[in-house]
């Protein structure tokens, strides 16, 4: 993964546990999407996760909050999602929300990633 330089202190504004918990999820999404580059965007106050600058590109968004970490998947609504663990209702996106460690471990979520990596190629 091409790191973005500003992550650590973007991601060091938000509680300890939501820190430790996107340096996690940070290394699955690695792990998961090759070559993927990550992008701070800090007026947006968001992580993107995309192969190139345009919004097709996009893979994944990673937005962290004082209650934990909110990951959303573009064309999330056009996943499949066996286990039921994306919210949401836009035509676009789907997010799940992580509170704890447990869901990045999950293999629905490690799923849900390969899911958005085969779409993603297929749709360029």
């Amino acid at each position: 993964m091409k790191t973005d330089k500003n992550s650590d202190s973007f991601l060091s504004q938000y509680p300890e546990e939501a820190c430790a918990n996107a340096l996690k999820l940070r290394k699955l999404l690695s792990e998961s999407l090759p070559n993927i580059i990550e992008q701070v965007n800090i007026r947006a106050k968001m992580i993107a996760y995309t192969y190139a600058k345009r919004y097709a590109e996009l893979i994944c968004t990673l937005i962290p909050s004082k209650k934990g970490l909110i990951p959303g998947f573009n064309r999330g609504g056009d996943l499949p999602d066996p286990e039921k663990i994306l919210k949401g209702t836009g035509k676009l996106s789907r997010y799940i929300e992580i509170h704890s460690e447990n869901p990045i471990q999950s293999p629905a979520l490690k799923e849900l990633l390969k899911y958005a990596l085969f779409a993603y190629s297929q749709r360029i």
